[in-house]
């Protein structure tokens, strides 16, 4: 509960900060203006970019086991649903607990495989960040983030090398320090561990490696093209390059555990992408309004209509990811 107070106050804070200076009849009038053709095409973009996240997140599952086409893009669209419409992402937990209730998977394996799967994402947003570097200045600000980003993924890349080759090595370690626990929490915590570990199996499957990482990369690639097409549709000349650096600054900000929706930490953060561009506070805002409208919209919608398949309601989507957040705490 301290975390989703703290996340609402959080995104109070920054909600004021992306509408302080603000035009609020410039922004009306930016919104009358937009040509829906280049919206309709965003959209489509972002669906593909759904549909390639979890054909994605299929393969760094299969190791564990089968699961249908269907069955995994019906949990990926839900499980994102979830990390919307709850706060301070409660909803990463939902995604492993629907594997665990659909297979014989079991939810720290999933939970494994969630690792594997955002550590690619942040090499590969580390990778595209270096490229716009070429063709951008960035802020002293975004280089220390990304400074540090670079620390965190090289700390996991370890980790990961050593659950994939040197795994007796990593379990030995993990049980050296779990052991002076109570046993109960002892022994719970080291069938956790093991079961996580093996969420890493696709780390060490080179071919199947492959096609995760050119996943990767096509999935980031046409998220920048998504936002490049929504300039358009503002009659913007923005160079492509301020696309992905914008992504890159909405990769940080929306990182932070804030209200459900990413309400506040969306708009601060286009507000501050955008800005770096010369785009004035009132035009970014109004931009940061309509991406946020298409981009939230059409993961809630999406995972409304798998919900049913899963046999699954929205109640029991708050209910079960307060159980697992509960677990987890």
């Amino acid at each position: 509960m301290k975390k989703v107070f703290l996340g609402i106050l959080i995104s109070a804070l920054l909600i004021y900060l992306s509408l302080k200076g603000a035009d609020f009849q410039d922004v009306r009038t930016g919104l009358a203006r937009i040509n829906s053709g280049y919206i309709w095409s965003s959209l489509l973009l972002m669906t593909s970019m759904q549909a390639l996240r979890a054909w994605r997140w299929g393969l760094i599952l299969r190791p564990l086991g089968q699961l249908g086409a269907m069955r995994v893009l019906a949990i990926t669209s839900v499980g994102f649903l979830a990390i919307t419409a709850l706060p301070a992402r409660l909803g990463e937990l939902l995604r492993p607990y629907l594997v665990a209730k659909s297979s014989d998977i079991s939810m720290s394996a999933a939970l494994g495989t969630v690792f594997v799967e955002r550590f690619l994402d942040g090499v590969t947003v580390l990778a595209i960040a270096s490229l716009t570097t070429l063709f951008a200045s960035l802020p002293p600000w975004l280089a220390r983030a990304g400074f540090a980003f670079l620390l965190l993924n090289l700390a996991l890349l370890v980790v990961i090398f050593c659950a994939v080759f040197r795994r007796p090595l990593l379990e030995g370690l993990i049980h050296y320090f779990i052991r002076r626990l109570p046993v109960p929490w002892s022994e719970r915590l080291d069938q956790f561990f093991r079961h996580f570990l093996d969420g890493f199996q696709i780390i060490g499957d080179g071919s199947r490696l492959w096609r995760v990482l050119l996943l990767s990369c096509l999935i980031w690639l046409i998220n920048g093209l998504a936002i490049y097409t929504l300039f358009q549709a503002f009659d913007s000349s923005l160079p492509l390059v301020a696309a992905f650096v914008l992504m890159i600054v909405l990769v940080v900000g929306i990182a932070i555990p804030t209200a459900p929706g990413f309400i506040g930490n969306w708009h601060f953060s286009c507000v501050l992408g955008l800005g770096l561009f010369g785009v004035a506070k009132t035009e970014a805002l109004t931009f940061a309004i309509v991406y946020h409208f298409l981009a939230v919209g059409l993961t809630v919608v999406i995972g409304l209509l798998f919900l049913p398949y899963l046999q699954f309601s929205f109640a029991d989507l708050w209910k079960a990811a307060k159980r697992q957040g509960t677990a987890a705490g």
